[in-house]
Formats: structure tokens, C-alpha cells, sequence
């Protein structure tokens, strides 16, 4: 279902917008249904293409899955069905879902056995899945990669825990060495471990669990091994890439917006970058508002030289949110060079941009300097294809903040992300379509 979306843009939006559930979380904690063969109830899912994908794997895996309501799900792993495991239809969908990877740590941990194809996902250039098996390594599993095949697979007769110092400080590789490290026999300590609030809030669920992790939210974590963790209920956090779009789309397109419940002591140095670039917003309870502001300015360095936004590990900024921030930054006042450390392909969407009348130079594919239009020369409605999830929503807010009309091509990529997006971009008065 690759469809297209038309938007007439140059129209003020209004109105309150409540963010859907965490996708990045949702992909982490489903995987951690496999931990027990106790019932897992999960709250505020979104209903998106990938988390839905996930779902529908653990199904065919032969957990029963039972739906309550609207991102309300119940999933009790019993027992798993190595046959399907082992199939060409579980390595089919598999690979079409890279979250899907975040299944070996918990397959291990708790049946010894594991196997996985090279998973899909964004083509953002490399991504790197060497953190994950050097975590399961060095917890005893024996690590197999059919070439051929191109499949991966793990065993291990019992995991023995371990301090492990990763080379990198990756969300999933974290993630999927937890969900080993909970069953191993022993303590496991993890340097270098990304602290995101997604890793926390797995943390949390684990704990409630059974499991005994500490250094929640830090960079080291110690897992002192357990023989079985239990059922639990958890709710998931609102998506931060999803409230920094808001606020981007809020300042590009000169509207008054409301996001709703953003659960603001997890959102970090997000609404601080925005705000670098002239954006105001106050917090109201657990709410943010964005006033509308013709226009917005891009604050300089102490010293006076031009601002730099990059991405970083957490606390650092999200890399997710880089492309709304230099989509944002094409109608502020002044300049800003966006360098995007973490992933090697994510700016190449920037020529789109420069088609619509951006005055963007791409330095490398690392870097871009944006000199803003300050809403002089607004961007002229095009059309393009959406290339990846957050890029797609990028082009998506430039398409709003228009004049004419846009048309934007694969939006399967921005439905991967982004739940009934048009659905609720109509409501603050967008004028969107779905073809």
C-alpha cells in the first residue's frame, strides 16, 4: 500500500493534538513479552505499520495475543512455534521490520535458541548490528552467520553474566542485552549503555517484572540474573519525535497548537533546541503550547558564531528529529548548520527541499547549512517521494507551510511511523487527502 497524500499548504492550522504512543518503546516492550509465559498488558500501542507488523510476527510465533481496546493488548507467551520460527514466512516478515531484531535477546534468554534474517528497515545508510552480538557473545551464546542464507544465529546452553563495555551506545543493542542479561545466571554490568527514556521505561516493565536492574537512566546498568520473571501491566510514554514535529509544524506553518499530555520530564533538551531556533512555547500542566508567531529567530553562540544543532547519544539530541529541525530552520531568521553525526544518508532528502525554493548547502552527507527565509519567500508546493519515516514527516511539514499544492509518493514510509496522520492533521484544519 504505497499511496500518495496531496496537501494544499500555506493554511494556519489550530486546534490540540495528542501524540500516540512511543514507537521506538512499543518495539522494545512487545519483544519483552517473550521473557514470560505470564500475560503482558500493554497500554497506549500505536496503530502503526510497523508496531502492527511486530504484533502479527508475535502471533505467528504463538503468543496469544487479546485485544481490549484502542493500543490496549494482552500477549501471553507460553509457548513459542519453532517450526514457524524456522520458516521461510517468519524470515520473510522478519526481515521487512528492523525492530524485529529486538526478538534474539529475549528468544535467548529464555529458550537457549535464536535465529533472525538481516533485518530491514529506514535505508539510512549503515546500521550497525555488531553492539547486539557482541553483547551475546560475551554472555556465553554461540553466534552463527549463514551467508548464504543471510541469517543469523544464536545458542547457548545456559547465559552467564558478565561486565560488557559496548562499543557503541545503541538503543537496541541495550535493549536486546537486557533482555538477555534478566535470565542470565549472575550479575551483568553494561558500560557504555544508551539511557534513553525507552531503555528506562524497559528497565521499569523488567523490575516489575522480577527482574533486578540498577542504574535506571544512567549509563551504566547492573542486572543481577533471576530464574523467571512474571507477568505486569505497562503504559507506554507519548513519541518525543512525534512532539518535536508538532512544535516544528506549529512554527513552520504560523499556527496556534496545543499538544497534549507530552509527559514533559522525558523530553530532554527537545523543546531547549527549538527554542534555539526562536520558537516559543510554554508548558501548561503536561501540556506544551505554541502561540502563533509570524515570525522566529535563530539564536547565535555566546561568541556570535552561527548555531550548530547535532545529534548525540541521550541526553544528547534525538537524531530522529535532525530532518524537522532543518525543515524548520528554512523559514527561521538566520542560519544553522545541522550535522547529523549518527546515521550517513538521512539529509540526502535536503534536494526536495531546495526544489521548493530552501536555500540549503549540503556539505556532506553529514552536514547542511540552512540560511532561512525568514517566511519572506515561503516553499512552493512540489512533488516527491518520501524516502524514510522521519524524512517523509519532514517533507510532510514543508508541504503544509507551502504555497500551492504538494504531492508526496510512498507514504507506506510516513504510515510506518506516524499513526492516522492525515486523519489528524484534518482536525486542526490541514488540508490533506489520501489518494
Amino acid at each position: 500500500m504505497n499511496g500518495t497524500f496531496e496537501i494544499k499548504g500555506g493554511k494556519q492550522l489550530k486546534g490540540e493534538i495528542t501524540p500516540q504512543g512511543a514507537k521506538n518503546e512499543a518495539l522494545q516492550i512487545l519483544c519483552a513479552v517473550l521473557l514470560t509465559d505470564e500475560e503482558v498488558r500493554i497500554n497506549n500501542i500505536p496503530d502503526i505499520h510497523d508496531v502492527n507488523r511486530l504484533i502479527e510476527i508475535l502471533g505467528a510465533m504463538g503468543v496469544e495475543i487479546q485485544k481490549h481496546g484502542k493500543g490496549d493488548y494482552s500477549f501471553k507467551a507460553e509457548t513459542l512455534d519453532f517450526n514457524y520460527i524456522q520458516s521461510p514466512e517468519f524470515k520473510k516478515e522478519s526481515a521487512r521490520l528492523r525492530g524485529s531484531i529486538m526478538l534474539l535477546g529475549p528468544m535467548l534468554a529464555r529458550f537457549g535458541e535464536a535465529s533472525m534474517p538481516t533485518p530491514g528497515g529506514d535505508k539510512i545508510g549503515r546500521r550497525r548490528l555488531d553492539t547486539h552480538f557482541q553483547g551475546f557473545t560475551e554472555l556465553g551464546a554461540e553466534f552463527r552467520y549463514d551467508e548464504k542464507e543471510g541469517c543469523y544465529s544464536l545458542k547457548a546452553k545456559e547465559l552467564q553474566g558478565k561486565f560488557i563495555l559496548l562499543e557503541e551506545a545503541s538503543v537496541t543493542g541495550t535493549a536486546n542485552i537486557i533482555m538477555a542479561a534478566v535470565l542470565a545466571k549472575g550479575k551483568t554490568r553494561i558500560y557504555n549503555a544508551a539511557c534513553e527514556p525507552y531503555i528506562q521505561q524497559l528497565c521499569r516493565m523488567l523490575n516489575r517484572m522480577g527482574a533486578v536492574i540498577s542504574g535506571v537512566g544512567s549509563n551504566l546498568l547492573t542486572i543481577e540474573g533471576v530464574p523467571h520473571l512474571r507477568g505486569t501491566e505497562h503504559t507506554m510514554l507519548p513519541d518525543m519525535v512525534e512532539i518535536g514535529s508538532w512544535i516544528g509544524m506549529a512554527a513552520m506553518t504560523k499556527s496556534e497548537i496545543t499538544i497534549k499530555n507530552v509527559s514533559w520530564n522525558h523530553l530532554g533538551v527537545i523543546p531547549g533546541v527549538f527554542r534555539k531556533l526562536g520558537i516559543a512555547m510554554e508548558r501548561d500542566n503536561d501540556d506544551i503550547f505554541i502561540p502563533a508567531q509570524e515570525q522566529y529567530t535563530i539564536q547565535k553562540f555566546i561568541d556570535g558564531s552561527i548555531l550548530t544543532v547535532t545529534d548525540a547519544p541521550w541526553p544528547g539530541f534525538t537524531p530522529d528529529l535532525l530532518s524537522i529541525i532543518l525543515v524548520v530552520a528554512t523559514q527561521a531568521r538566520g542560519t544553522v548548520l545541522i550535522h547529523q553525526k549518527m546515521f550517513e544518508s538521512r539529509l540526502f532528502f535536503v534536494d526536495k527541499l531546495i526544489d521548493m525554493g530552501a536555500q540549503i548547502i549540503l556539505c556532506d552527507p553529514h552536514r547542511a547549512t540552512v540560511v532561512g527565509l525568514n517566511h519572506e519567500f515561503p516553499l512552493r508546493g512540489t512533488t516527491m517521494i518520501s524516502p524514510d519515516i522521519r524524512a517523509g514527516n519532514a517533507l510532510l511539514i514543508a508541504a503544509l507551510s507551502a504555497e500551492g499544492t504538494s504531492v508526496i509518493h510512498n507514504i507506506e514510509q510516513i504510515d510506518r511511523g506516524y499513526e492516522n496522520i492525515d486523519g489528524r492533521l484534518k482536525a486542526l484544519g490541514a488540508e490533506i487527502t489520501r489518494i
